[in-house]
């Protein structure tokens, strides 16, 4: 025990002791000529530092084996999916309030629920690797970097935002991130891409139609042609995998073996439509075809885990792409304007909640596992409370950002050009 001398303001803490499962815990105790603190130093030696699991097999198509059933998980990394589980769930229940509000505006689509699968992902993949998803994107802009505090004050449109107040929910973008794109498959879209169009157009010297190369797979040709071993992750839902768009994507990815792993996330509603009534085979991790393809437990962080690192192996050794669809749930409506239970019962969500929760089941594999005690997950729980609440004032306090920055960052690497406004008389400026 260590004893500091005459600090001032004390405040007294109750040390719970629960068997030997500690924490650093300070305790401050008053005496005449001043207060004193006492610093206990809380063991973490009776926890277990890491544990194997079991996790559920993966449907395969046209792969001979898939990913392991058992699966190592360190204490440090299941603490860390927890409290980024768990960031994202409060951040969004976060987003709900002040949309409600009024705070928030427009299109807000949320991902409680599915936290498992960006997360998963995250964990099976290298930060150099590439990521491009749709309209349901907040998770996946935390997981690549921005801070809560950049997410919140974009859906609030300040300038503090990640896309300077200028993008919304949908449109959230980050180092090897590109989006966030709001209309439905557009992620797999025809459209003038910069990679596509610097790789395809100026080194390939082919014609400019091929840039009907969608984005994901145009991605994944730059890091196939760069030769950094890097693989692009493009993901899309259950709504939009009936798309033609989707299967031309597959097409081109397979015919030039690109490093793309195609992953569906299938929460069983596109918008208020179930997969049974829009699609007549339900099988998504088979729609390539000629592509291989695993159907994944998108509810379990472990399950999703290890079946990305499979993916990305299996893109990384030059046998082309690869498809994965992910089973999981989304607990608000298809966007902030829809109750969600319409087309759903009450009963139905609350059975998920229930047995299904992605970050309960962590959590409580780790208790019963001597990984991590119920102290320090409330600890965790209360950090993360306090950072929301900060950043959702930082969100509603933060200035709009002004008329004149209206047009800015229309290019990249671009001189200064003046740009008209919604009249010929009105002039505006773009600074890249």
């Amino acid at each position: 025990m260590i004893i500091f001398p005459r600090m001032k303001g004390p405040q007294i803490f109750a040390l719970k002791r629960k068997k030997a499962l500690y924490v650093w815990n300070y305790t401050r105790v008053k005496h005449d000529q001043g207060s004193r603190v006492v610093i206990s130093a809380r063991s973490f030696a009776n926890l277990t530092p890491q544990a194997r699991f079991d996790i559920k097999r993966c449907d395969l198509h046209r792969l001979d084996e898939g990913p392991s059933v058992q699966t190592v998980l360190t204490r440090e990394d299941g603490l860390r999916y927890y409290r980024t589980m768990q960031t994202m769930r409060r951040m969004e229940l976060k987003a709900d309030q002040l949309y409600k509000q009024k705070i928030i505006r427009g299109f807000c689509h949320l991902y409680d629920g599915q936290e498992a699968c960006a997360v998963g992902i995250e964990a099976g993949i290298n930060p150099t690797d590439h990521l491009i998803t749709a309209y349901r994107a907040h998770g996946y802009t935390y997981t690549r970097g921005v801070s809560v505090k950049e997410i919140m004050a974009e859906l609030t449109g300040r300038r503090g935002g990640v896309a300077k107040g200028k993008g919304g929910s949908m449109h959230m973008y980050a180092k090897n991130f590109y989006g966030g794109n709001g209309i439905v498959g557009a992620q797999v879209r025809c459209t003038h891409h910069n990679l596509q169009e610097y790789y395809i157009r100026h080194f390939l010297n082919l014609n400019f139609t091929v840039l009907k190369v969608p984005l994901g797979a145009g991605v994944a040709l730059a890091c196939q042609y760069q030769g950094k071993n890097e693989v692009c992750v493009t993901l899309y839902g259950d709504g939009a995998a009936n798309q033609g768009q989707i299967f031309e994507s597959f097409n081109m990815a397979a015919l030039w073996k690109l490093p793309c792993i195609f992953i569906c996330e299938n929460n069983k509603y596109g918008m208020g439509t179930s997969v049974e009534r829009a699609s007549a085979s339900t099988d998504y991790y088979k729609r390539g075809d000629y592509i291989p393809g695993l159907r994944v437990d998108g509810m379990d962080v472990l399950s999703v885990r290890e079946a990305t690192r499979f993916a990305a192996d299996y893109c990384r050794s030059g046998k082309g792409p690869i498809l994965m669809e992910l089973q999981t749930y989304r607990y608000h409506g298809h966007s902030m304007s829809d109750p969600g239970v319409s087309y759903r019962t009450r009963e139905e969500i609350q059975e998920v909640r229930s047995k299904s929760d992605p970050i309960t089941v962590l959590k409580d594999r780790m208790i019963s596992n001597n990984m991590a005690n119920l102290e320090e997950i409330k600890d965790i729980d209360a950090e993360i409370r306090k950072e929301i609440e900060e950043a959702a004032q930082f969100a509603t306090s933060d200035p709009e950002p002004p008329l004149e920055d209206l047009c800015n960052h229309i290019f990249y690497n671009d001189a200064p050009l003046e740009i008209r406004g919604t009249n010929p008389w009105m002039k505006l400026k773009s600074i890249s």
